[in-house]
């Protein structure tokens, strides 16, 4: 953990900054109507946010801080997206309405039930997630840019274990842990006792 305020100045946590002082840019842009800006915004806001974590661990940088500020870039930006495309797609979020109630849901539940248990805001970074992150980043934006639902309709499924996956997580740690990468280092965490 990082003691000295001058070491969460790193490249990675500027990266994940990167994408909370994108969330004004993307509600001026959702919120005026500029669909291709607002894509081309939140495309560089996915591209930042596969670009922290690689960063981080390529450079020796990976810390706490760092997987917390992440974890609320990611909140803000999905959070903006959300409201966002009701103001530039609202034809689109009816039609696909089942399945934009299943990522609503399936998203906030965990950071929920980690909040009420943790007091904070959960930094699993599970390998699941960043999969169906990936998944759902793509089929939104074909989704948004006019392509068809069934790629997002897919990625939902995955992103849905991914979420169950999550919540297993938070019910078995007895405290909290960031960058528990999957259940089964979950599971090897609680036999063994070894929490931070």
């Amino acid at each position: 953990m990082q003691k000295n305020p001058n070491d969460m100045i790193t490249l990675p946590n500027l990266v994940s900054c990167f994408r909370l002082a994108m969330a004004p840019v993307l509600l001026f842009f959702g919120w005026y109507g500029h669909p291709r800006l607002f894509l081309a915004v939140f495309f560089a806001c996915l591209i930042s946010d596969a670009l922290d974590g690689f960063i981080a661990r390529r450079i020796g940088q990976v810390s706490e801080f760092g997987a917390k500020l992440d974890s609320w870039g990611d909140f803000v930006t999905y959070s903006t997206v959300c409201i966002c495309a009701w103001w530039l797609w609202p034809s689109v979020l009816q039609r696909e309405a089942p399945f934009v109630l299943a990522f609503l849901f399936s998203y906030f539940t965990p950071i929920l039930i980690g909040f009420v248990k943790f007091g904070k805001l959960i930094s699993f970074h599970t390998l699941a997630v960043k999969i169906s992150a990936v998944l759902m980043s793509g089929s939104v934006l074909i989704l948004f840019a006019g392509g068809p639902g069934w790629p997002f309709r897919v990625a939902m499924s995955i992103f849905i274990l991914a979420s169950v996956e999550q919540i297993i997580i938070i019910g078995l740690l007895r405290s909290y842990q960031s960058n528990v990468s999957s259940l089964w280092k979950a599971i090897n965490l609680r036999r063994t006792g070894e929490f931070r």
